[in-house]
């Protein structure tokens, strides 16, 4: 078979597909780029409910930085400090910075742990961090398991450039998709079989895009699974501050500090993309408790450090306890009235969506609007979403969900009105389902009716000759 032009020039890294893009969940963010909503400019464009971002705290943090002009190298009062930041800095980072990242990630968890800013390793987003650990663990072609439905963009940011596959452990909604040892023995003996070296277990705790937090009893399991099996757990807590609700969030740094383990085979992945709103920083955090990877991701970090002038404004704002403080009482307290907001509209036209407590998305249920069962089914409601309702929603299958009809919304990336908006289409939209369903029961009784067989429309009596006896007659009495 002939090559491609593209194939006989580029590396195969640049030709192959892990980069993820021709999934539907960029498909919608494409479509919502297209034609994208405005209130005033495009009204009947696309409402982008695929993007998990967090824009309810950004007056907290524009007023924090009216008030500090010193913290910032492009003001008249920070200015003095512009050739100190903007020269070369190695790729430890600020240690400023680092203090206050891990001060600040130890408030994220309540206090009730603390992390050593030596162990913190810097990378562009949790992209870079995720794909960072992966080099520091992996080989091309081992493993590591994750339960499913998962975060798309782990195919990309664990195996694209690293080789590293990735295995789903299965979860479904019988037990609202925790995590099983069962399911977990079931994949690694799967992997086993196929000869394939399985390194490591990797977890969003808070899940995406379920937006539960994983309790203390799952979490003491996984952390006895590695173990057992000497593989490693990487714990992606990137929603750690976005909870809104009990049960409260619990971190593997709290667990691990309560049972005996092997700490070398913990990491923890953190960033302030989703809990300040702030992933135009591109601030991605590598937290181990292994020696090794802190020194080897420290130096893979030079090909995606955090620039320093952001390290500069982000030590001065993450070391302002007060500040810190109340933005994330502040931030609780917003993300759990848009929830509440949003759910309770759903609720209003019938759909359910998982029980949740963190995050900035629902899994949405809309397995009884499918028309049948099937992964296809899923595919053409969701189509209809994007292109009649103009909703850019994400289809379960994307996330590697086992169960159809299941899709993840995002809804604190916008104002209030444009929720307002979002739910008036999904009202219609349901509504206008529930008329064809209708319509469908009527004619598939009207047909049933109309072809039944001549003896048995021999022996049903004329109303006006019904016996009193009759079922029909007691039904309508």
């Amino acid at each position: 078979m002939a090559l491609s032009k593209n194939q006989q020039l580029l590396s195969k890294i640049a030709t192959n597909d892990r980069h993820g893009e021709n999934s539907p969940y960029f498909d919608g963010w494409k479509a919502y780029d297209k034609n994208p909503y405005h209130p005033i400019d495009n009204p009947e464009g696309v409402i982008q409910m695929g993007l998990a971002e967090n824009q309810l705290c950004f007056d907290l943090i524009q007023k924090w930085i009216r008030r500090n002009p010193k913290a910032s190298i492009c003001t008249a009062e920070g200015v003095h400090e512009f050739k100190n930041i903007a020269i070369f800095q190695d790729y430890n980072g600020f240690k400023e910075f680092r203090q206050a990242v891990a001060n600040f990630m130890g408030k994220a968890r309540g206090g009730r742990v603390t992390f050593d800013p030596t162990r913190i390793v810097m990378s562009g987003g949790a992209t870079g961090a995720n794909e960072t650990v992966m080099f520091c663990l992996a080989n091309p072609g081992d493993a590591f398991l994750v339960p499913s439905p998962c975060y798309p963009a782990f195919d990309r940011d664990c195996g694209w450039r690293t080789g590293v596959q990735l295995i789903p452990v299965n979860c479904d909604s019988s037990n609202n998709f925790l995590i099983t040892k069962a399911a977990l023995e079931a994949a690694y003996e799967r992997a086993q079989q196929d000869h394939i070296n399985v390194k490591g277990l990797i977890i969003a705790n808070p899940s995406n895009p379920l937006g539960t937090v994983l309790d203390r009893d799952t979490l003491r399991s996984l952390v006895s699974f590695i173990n057992e099996k000497k593989i490693h757990l990487v714990s992606d807590e990137i929603y750690a501050a976005s909870v809104f609700s009990t049960p409260s969030f619990v971190s593997v740094s709290e667990i691990i500090e309560e049972m005996e383990c092997d700490r070398d085979l913990i990491h923890i992945v953190y960033s302030l993309s989703k809990d300040m709103g702030l992933p135009g920083f591109r601030v991605g955090i590598v937290y181990s408790y292994n020696d090794a990877v802190v020194n080897c991701g420290r130096k893979m970090s030079s090909f995606g450090l955090v620039s320093s002038q952001t390290q500069h404004l982000l030590a001065s704002m993450l070391s302002d306890n007060e500040f810190v403080d109340n933005f994330l009482k502040e931030n609780s307290k917003r993300l759990a009235k848009r929830h509440s907001m949003f759910t309770k509209g759903l609720e209003k036209v019938g759909i359910a969506c998982l029980k949740s407590s963190a995050g900035l998305f629902v899994w949405m249920d809309l397995r009884r609007l499918l028309k049948e069962q099937t992964l296809e089914s899923e595919m053409n409601l969701w189509r209809v979403i994007i292109n009649e309702v103009k909703l850019n929603v994400s289809p379960g299958s994307s996330f590697h969900c086992s169960e159809p009809g299941w899709f993840r919304v995002c809804f604190a990336n916008m104002d209030d009105d444009t929720v307002e908006v979002a739910l008036e289409r999904i009202r219609v939209f349901v509504e206008k389902q529930q008329v064809k369903s209708k319509r469908k029961f009527q004619n598939n009784l009207n047909l049933k009716l109309s072809y039944t067989p001549r003896r048995y429309d021999e022996s049903v009596m004329s109303p006006h000759m019904m016996s009193p006896r009759s079922p029909l007659v007691r039904a309508r009495t």
